[in-house]
């Protein structure tokens, strides 16, 4: 087989293959005698079909399998060998003759193939990027204990409203004269938090009463041109509540007052485990070690985008085939056409130069993973998911638990390798480039 590789302009390149028949004849030969001891012909004993009769029934599907895969394996080959930096799938040149295989050999193919454009990027302690050191106040302290406290709170039932009680009671539309309308709107058990409504006027009714007392109030005008609120406190449609403007009396039937939990010894076991903590304290002191925990965390993701920022600027701009990467991405989004091709192709070039820049980084650093770095990553996933809903003292089987169960979904292993290597390469680069280090706040940090 004769392979030649055209490049005139580094990026758009175009691969030549020329298959001769002694490129094939042994492999189809082969495949040929495979099908022979597994034809099934009236007449014939298994394995004892004529070979004449098997070329001619599977001869042409022998012949252009073993082509396909001859070709498969050399394009793989030479690209691996020649060190092309492909992107995407080699294509079929639009230039591609039919191939009629019922002719003789020698068959001629062509494939365009994007090449990855050349550059260089290396990051030393000449390069400075900056890099943000969380100091943890009392503010963030306090913020994510009222956060705990808040989570494990409970409704009391009370007396008298006050801002941030919630309401049930009875609705009742009201007519011109201030009587209960005939035929009217009415709800029972209706639950109103009144600190929601979006006028002052209308939000003053409500301000002390007491339970049992009866509130009229305009809906339309508590909540001005908002259909979609009217019809939920009145359990009707948007459409059947376009034309009413009437007031409604509200009869108070209970008031609930949200408590947060006492800070003690239940709320500190709610948090971190029985026992785990033992005064207010140590409460504070441990969370002061999980913001810090996270906020490092978020300062490293942040780290990383600045080196990304930095890397990009300093590679400059580069010039992909786009002709030929948006023929690879029709390909492989025939399902999506044209148009979201077009849509999205410049944030891919954005995405693709970045994967090329890592790429470098990576090897250059000899940035390697095994299965434990994975597992590892999937875990310390799993124990954010966990700590986004306050759960902070999971049992260590649990989270293994849950890690194998994302583990065990090949959609999300790509995403789990690539957050490894990026939490590899960060650590790495932060000990290669020199850190600006900035000194933030949580709240500065979250901004």
């Amino acid at each position: 087989m004769k392979t030649t590789f055209d490049n005139p302009d580094g990026i758009n390149g175009r691969l030549t293959l020329v298959v001769e028949e002694s490129d094939y004849t042994k492999d189809v030969e082969k495949s040929l005698k495979e099908y022979r001891k597994r034809a099934s012909v009236p007449g014939f004993r298994p394995g004892m079909v004529p070979m004449a009769m098997v070329k001619r029934q599977y001869g042409a599907a022998a012949k252009m399998d073993a082509i396909n895969r001859l070709m498969g394996d050399q394009l793989s080959k030479y690209i691996t060998d020649n060190k092309i930096g492909m992107l995407g799938e080699p294509l079929p040149a639009e230039t591609q003759e039919q191939i009629d295989l019922e002719k003789p050999a020698p068959y001629t193919f062509v494939f365009d193939i994007a090449v990855a454009p050349e550059f260089e990027i290396t990051l030393t302690d000449k390069d400075t990027i900056d890099y943000n050191v969380v100091t943890v106040d009392d503010k963030a302290v306090d913020d994510r204990i009222q956060t705990y406290a808040s989570r494990g709170g409970s409704y009391d039932k009370v007396d008298e409203y006050r801002k941030g009680d919630m309401l049930r009671g009875d609705l009742a539309e009201l007519d011109a004269n201030g009587n209960v309308k005939e035929g009217g709107i009415t709800t029972e058990g209706t639950v109103m938090m009144p600190e929601y409504i979006k006028v002052d006027e209308q939000r003053s009714l409500f301000e002390g009463i007491k339970k049992d007392a009866v509130v009229v109030f305009n809906p339309k005008k508590a909540y001005p041109e908002n259909d979609v609120e009217v019809a939920s406190l009145l359990r009707k449609t948007k459409e059947e509540v376009a034309d009413i403007v009437s007031d409604f009396s509200y009869r108070i039937k209970e008031i609930s007052r949200y408590t947060p939990a006492p800070i003690g010894q239940e709320l500190f076991d709610s948090v971190y485990g029985k026992d785990v903590v033992k005064s207010e304290e140590e409460f504070r002191s441990k969370t002061a070690e999980q913001i810090k925990k996270e906020c490092d965390r978020m300062a490293d993701f942040r780290f990383l985008q600045a080196v990304r920022t930095y890397c990009e600027e300093k590679v400059g701009e580069l010039t992909f085939p786009e002709t030929l990467l948006k023929r690879v991405m029709i390909a492989k989004n025939k399902d999506k056409g044209e148009d979201y091709v077009e849509k999205n192709f410049e944030l891919s070039i954005k995405e693709l130069k970045w994967h090329l820049i890592k790429d470098q980084l990576v090897k250059a650093n000899e940035i390697k993973l095994d299965a434990q770095d994975v597992k590892d990553m999937a875990k310390d996933m799993a124990r954010m998911q966990f700590a986004q809903y306050g759960m902070n003292n999971v049992p260590e089987e649990y989270i293994d638990k849950y890690a194998d169960e994302m583990l065990g979904k090949e959609d999300h292993i790509e995403g789990l390798v690539d957050r490894a290597v990026d939490q590899k390469l960060m650590q790495r680069l932060k000990t290669i480039v020199t850190l600006n280090k900035k000194e933030v706040t949580v709240d500065e940090l979250n901004k």
